[in-house]
């Protein structure tokens, strides 16, 4: 069953300002492990952040630390949640998550699932 369904898109350029502006959002907004990677795919991440947010009803108190987007052995991105994400998916009752990232044309774009 679905629980819910996130979607965003950011604009990259524009992104990639608002970080160059404000240093220390880059460290509010990802995890260590994400940090080192190209503004497209920082982009896309926040999208999926976003997304999943929006899956679980968008509610107050999120940490975006509690939400790391990985690439799996296949190449496929997965969410690993912990903290403030991991207890209102439990609380929602879900138990998987599908992910679509997309990066094209100045734009980054995610979709979120989630699964209970």
């Amino acid at each position: 069953m679905i629980v819910g369904v996130g979607i965003d898109v950011v604009d990259v350029e524009r992104f990639g300002q608002t970080l160059e502006r404000t240093p220390g959002l880059l460290d509010r907004l990802f995890t260590e492990e994400e940090r080192s990677l190209p503004l497209n795919s920082l982009a896309a991440r926040f999208a999926a952040k976003e997304a999943l947010a929006k899956s679980l009803g968008a509610p107050v108190g999120l940490n975006w630390q509690d939400a790391t987007v990985r690439r799996g052995e296949d190449g496929r991105p997965h969410l690993h949640i912990t903290g403030t994400v991991e207890a209102r998916a439990e609380a929602l009752g879900v138990h998987a998550w599908h992910v679509s990232l997309s990066h094209d044309a100045g734009i980054a774009s995610a979709v979120v699932v989630a699964e209970g």
